[in-house]
């Protein structure tokens, strides 16, 4: 078709339809019989038409509310760069009337878990963006939501069986299995791998951790049947004991010289390296943190795996606004890339296009 604009009534006497009737398709307001609709569907298709948004955004009386259910964060963190992109979908859409509020809660403590849920049961929303934790209560809450048909998206983890119209994130398994495959590279036959894990691994809310640990094992136990595979568990809190720890733990297993951390943690290993005067051949773990990025300048860290927060944040609020405010479809999965960052390529590292 040649490039045109085209009013309702041009589209209306190309479909052989009524004025009313196509606008009452474009903007979904009754009632149309399936015959009508093909036409005007047919006739749209085939004009390549495009509504302007910015003017249904300014004609629109409805006012939406969303409301971001994620974890409390301190800045500079994974969830502040989550919000940062959230913050940035919100300025785009305040044309069309979208409003975002946030419910917070303690990562991995199922009673704040809990409370937050609560608390976005009893809240109006619209439409609601969802960083899941604790499978019975995210599944209570996507039954809640789907009663009253309030769309709901997930960042950062699926939760299987809930059915979110969409989810937003890396694909954990596969970004533990290249994991190992980047830093098994270098691997010589006798060094063994270190697994520093957190001392909440059994945490029911550390399902992704434990889906990295298992494609990280699966390309191990493919491709190198015979590395030892030792574990060290880090005190969140406590370095003081962390420091005694390692000192004691690098002492005893000397060819301990590779190591992984599946979470944003890994400059609680960097940290000690640095301080201690050690070094590791090869050290991976995930999230740009400042800290975490200042590491892998300075080679305590050789790897690092990145998933884009702020743009599964950014991208979970406009598949809400896509869908709702739009009435556009929606495809259900948006796997992030899984971002390999050494220092050789980290200067040159942005998350937005």
């Amino acid at each position: 078709m040649e490039n045109k604009i085209y009013t309702i009534k041009d589209i209306a006497h190309m479909a052989g339809v009524s004025a009313g009737t196509v606008d009452r398709v474009l903007h979904d307001r009754g009632e149309v019989s399936e015959a009508s609709l093909r036409k005007v569907q047919t006739v749209l298709k085939e004009i390549d038409y495009h509504p302007n948004m910015f003017a249904i955004g300014l004609a629109a009386k409805k006012k939406y509310c969303f409301i971001c259910l994620i974890p409390s964060y301190t800045e500079g963190d994974y969830w502040h760069s989550v919000s940062e992109g959230i913050e940035r979908a919100a300025r785009e859409l305040r044309p069309f009337n979208v409003t975002i509020s946030y419910i917070k809660y303690t990562h991995a403590d199922e009673e704040s878990y809990k409370e937050a849920c609560n608390t976005l049961q009893e809240s109006k929303a619209d439409a609601v963006l969802i960083a899941p934790n604790f499978r019975e209560q995210t599944l209570s809450l996507a039954q809640h939501l789907k009663e009253l048909a309030i769309p709901y998206a997930f960042i950062d983890f699926n939760m299987e069986g809930a059915e979110a119209l969409k989810y937003i994130g890396q694909d954990s398994y596969m970004s533990g299995y290249i994991a190992a495959k980047i830093l098994m590279r270098d691997y010589k036959a006798g060094q063994e791998l270190v697994f520093f894990l957190g001392n909440n691994r059994d945490n029911p809310a550390e399902i992704q951790m434990e889906r990295r640990m298992d494609g990280f094992m699966k390309y191990i136990s493919d491709e190198y049947p015979g590395v030892k595979v030792l574990e060290f568990v880090l005190n969140k809190t406590d370095t003081a004991c962390d420091r005694r720890m390692l000192n004691e733990f690098f002492a005893t297993h000397p060819k301990a010289t590779f190591g992984v951390v599946f979470n944003s943690r890994v400059y609680q290993v960097g940290n000690y390296l640095r301080e201690s005067n050690k070094r590791m051949d090869a050290l991976i773990g995930y999230d740009l943190l400042q800290k975490n990025v200042e590491l892998l300048k300075s080679g305590e860290v050789k790897y690092l795996i990145g998933q884009r927060p702020a743009l599964q944040g950014y991208q979970g609020i406009k598949a809400l606004c896509e869908h709702l405010v739009f009435k556009n479809p929606v495809m259900p999965v948006k796997y992030m890339p899984i971002d390999i960052l050494m220092k050789e390529n980290i200067d040159f590292y942005f998350e937005f296009e």
